[in-house]
Order: C-alpha cells, then structure tokens, then sequence
C-alpha cells in the first residue's frame, strides 16, 4: 500500500487521459496485453475532480445514498449504516455528519470537510485501488494539507492511493512514497519519491537549497530550471519560437532516453513482468461489462426520494417556480378576464391560448444551464415553432413546399386543442355601419376555425393529443437510446 503521485507538463489534461497515458507506458515497458491491462484497471476507483455529493443532503445522507447504490442487497440495512458510521469517523466528519453540504445558496460544510464526504462517497465499498485527481483543487493550503494527511492515513491502512496534483508544497510532496513524471504523454521518471532529486542531480539537473521540489521538477520538464536557463543565458542569440519548441522537445527526448538508461526503469519493467507473469485473465469477465450491485427498482426509488428531498430544501428549483407560475397566473387571468364574444375577443382568446401553450411548452425546460449552452439553437428553433403554430400565420395561405413544417411544431398541436376547445359553440357578433344603419352581424366560432384551416371534429381534436403523445414516446425513446449506447469507455 502506498501514496503515488502523477505530475506532468500538461496542467490542463483530464484524468481519463492521465490514466490513459499512464498505461500506455505500462504495456510499453512490460509488454503485457491490452486485456490483460484492463483486468488490471478493474479494480481501480476514480475520484474525479468535481465533487459528486448533493449540496441539500446532510453529509450522512449523502454517504447513505451511496452504499445503498453501490454495497448489494445481500448487506443488511443495519450493516450499511454501520459502514457508513465507521467511514464518518475514519474522515474527521463526526461533527458535520448532520449538516447539509452546502449549495450556492445554502450554507453547509467547510471545503475540507466536502472534498472529504465525496472521496468517502468513492470509499464506501473499500476498494483497494483509488485513483484521486487533484484533490487539492480550490482548497486552501492547511485545508489540503488535511486532506493529503488523510488520504496518507487511507495508504498506511491498505490501500493504494494514485493521485495527480498541481504543484504541491513539500509538506505534502514528502508525504508521497512513489513519484511518476510524464511529459507529452511519455515518462521521464517512476521510482520512490525521496530518490527522485538524486535521479535528476545524476542527468545535470541539480535543484537549489529551499526550492520546492515538486517546482524543479515542473521546471525541468517545461525547460525552465536553472540548468537549462543558464544555457538559454550562454546563448547570446533571440530564439524565435520554432527553435524554442526545438529546443524544448530536445529537452523533452532527453529526459525520455536518460530514464529508459536508468536502472529505475529497468527495475519497474522486471516489477511489471513479475506481477503479470503466470496470470490467467482467460476465465474473468470483460472489463467492458457493467454491472451493478442493486436492481432498477431499487436505484429508482432511492434517486426518486434524493430527487424529492432536493427539490424540497432547494427553493431555487420548488418555491420559485411555484411562486412564478402563480405570478403569471394572475397577471394572464387579469389581462384576458371578461373577453367579450366580439372579433376583438377572438383576438384576445387567441393571444391568451397562444401565451399559455407556449409557456406550458417551455416552461419544461428548467435547466438554465441548459439553455445558455444550448442557446444558439433555441434561437433558430424558437422562431419556427411560433411561426408555424398557427398564430403569427395563416397556415392554409403557406406554401406547399413549407406547410409541412407544421407537423414538426409541438405548439401547433398544443395551439389548435385548445382552440376547438374554446371556440366550439360560441356565436361572435359585431354592430357594423352600413348605409347609416347599425346591423347586427353575427358568425360562429366553428366559422373561425374553418377559417383558420382547422377539422374541428371529434377526430380533428384528438389527433392533436395523438400527435403530442406519438411525439413524447419519440424523444422519450430517443433519450433511451442515447443514454444506452453512450460510450461509457472512451
């Protein structure tokens, strides 16, 4: 059991690509399959670098959701409990456990003590490998301190911590028992890390009293220690940036090549080859399969209640738009009360009708952050649902070649319901001047949607709901779909 740390070049890379290029290395130095690389990884957590846990739940419920998703049936509820009691105290979290975690609008727990709830999330099945990415992100130095303390205290216990971190200071730098350094994706060093300014001191590289040593290696890699700035120094010549990049990637090949040489690297190849060597991966099951510890049922219900729960201490989701939708109620029933049965009432009927279908159209999509990354194609599609609703145009006066598109527009079918609905059997009567005399001239609400283009039969309005549940059992299947064959392994 040990605490590794993964520092590279590229500050920007994901963890998928870490792990990726990691491994990479691994089959190159001990020529082991891809499969049987991959039943290795089987056993491997990923903690990724966004905290997972729910901001409305307490730390314990937040634990509690995910034993119950993650730990099989087979465990009682009281053992579950238990767990999750023992993992509280394991995490320093015994006086928090009964506080919300915290939302931008909600007050709850300290940075520390969040980052700490989403890796017990990860820790909740004990598994014995943990890839953790910058664990430190956001967090103040002493608070990752604690957390890297922490994370030693798991590796003392058993398990095998694997971590990439972003320029850490050396108090948590001497807390690592194994270093990796990659550059462009290759490795230029794997061994202990208390031998790791030795290994540099022998290639040229020597750090200076006081220097972090996690900056100097940094340096080095990105050709920026001192070493390699008294060169560029001697060099009395400008670099324009084709030889800069020249002379970086020299840099970057002869780290490369010094530690192919080193006996670190041959040690590490020969470990390799021992561990995989006499290995029967034919009889285990593909990595590639997923399976899960609980039924449907049983996930279903227990992200329904969390969904519930969240919707209830969040008002940003539940009173606000409660308190909305009853503000626009008002102002709507307001403005449309009293419609006289005249053409201006068939005018304000129809502004009201087309209002309420089309708030109740996207009022559905509640995701903000949803519509701001996708706002481009509301814009191009919100236009063309009206357009083609039957409001701002009469659809029998377009065109052929684009009265189609009217089959597409979900309002239009909202849009043409509720007008048969509203104008069955009203009689629309207006006092007109001709000749001097005031005539009383009267027609029907059916008239008005002949007009209008519009089968007001029986038939004529249930296809309109035959039409929105045909269309409903469509995105709804296609959202399956998505989610089923998304690539889960990429």
């Amino acid at each position: 059991p040990k605490i590794i740390n993964l520092q590279r070049a590229e500050f920007k890379d994901t963890l998928k690509n870490k792990v990726k290029k990691l491994c990479s290395r691994l089959v190159h130095f001990a020529e082991i399959s891809l499969q049987q690389l991959k039943m290795v990884l089987s056993s491997l957590h990923i903690f990724l670098q966004d905290d997972i846990v729910m901001g409305t739940l307490t730390v314990r419920e937040n634990l509690c959701f995910s034993a119950a998703l993650r730990l099989p049936k087979s465990i009682c509820q009281l053992e579950k409990d238990e767990k999750v009691e023992r993992l509280i105290q394991e995490l320093g979290l015994s006086k928090v456990a009964g506080s919300w975690v915290g939302t931008q609008l909600i007050r709850g727990v300290s940075g520390g003590e969040r980052k700490r709830t989403s890796i017990g999330m990860e820790l909740i099945f004990d598994p014995p490998v943990l890839f953790v990415d910058e664990p430190t992100t956001g967090l103040d130095a002493s608070t990752a301190n604690s957390v890297l303390m922490l994370l030693k205290r798991m590796a003392n216990s058993g398990r095998t911590i694997i971590l990439s971190i972003h320029q850490p200071r050396y108090s948590i730098y001497r807390l690592f028992d194994s270093l990796t350094l990659l550059v462009g994706g290759r490795m230029v060093y794997h061994g202990l890390a208390q031998d790791a300014l030795d290994y540099f001191s022998q290639i040229g590289y020597t750090c200076e009293p006081h220097n972090n040593p996690a900056d100097f290696f940094l340096d080095v890699i990105n050709g920026e220690s001192t070493a390699v700035a008294l060169n560029k120094l001697n060099n009395s010549e400008e670099l324009d940036e084709e030889q800069l990049s020249s002379s970086l990637k020299g840099i970057e090949d002869r780290l490369v090549e010094e530690y192919k040489n080193s006996s670190s690297y041959k040690q590490t190849k020969s470990e390799l080859e021992r561990i995989v060597q006499g290995q029967d991966y034919s009889t285990r099951p593909k990595s590639r399969t997923i399976t899960y510890s609980t039924s449907f049922c049983h996930q279903f219900n227990w992200v329904l209640r969390r969904t519930f729960k969240n919707l209830m201490l969040n008002p940003q989701t539940s009173f606000a738009q409660i308190g909305v939708m009853i503000f626009l109620a008002l102002v709507v029933g307001a403005i449309f009360f009293g419609v006289k049965e005249n053409s201006s009432g068939i005018q304000n009927r129809m502004g009201a009708l087309f209002f309420i279908t089309s708030n109740q159209c996207f009022s559905s999509i509640s995701s903000a952050e949803l519509f701001i990354t996708e706002r481009k194609l509301f814009v191009l599609i919100s236009p063309c649902v009206q357009i083609f609703s039957g409001l701002l145009v009469n659809l029998p006066s377009v065109a052929d070649w684009l009265n189609w598109l009217k089959y597409l527009s979900i309002p239009h079918y909202g849009l043409v319901a509720v007008e048969i609905n509203e104008f069955i059997g009203l009689t629309l009567c207006d006092m007109r001047n001709t000749s001097g005399l005031e005539i009383q001239v009267c027609s029907t609400g059916e008239d008005f949607l002949s007009d209008q283009g519009i089968d007001y039969s029986t038939w004529g309005l249930w296809q309109n709901h035959l039409a929105l549940g045909i269309m409903t059992l469509i995105f709804l299947i296609i959202a399956y779909l998505k989610l089923r064959f998304i690539k889960k392994f990429t």
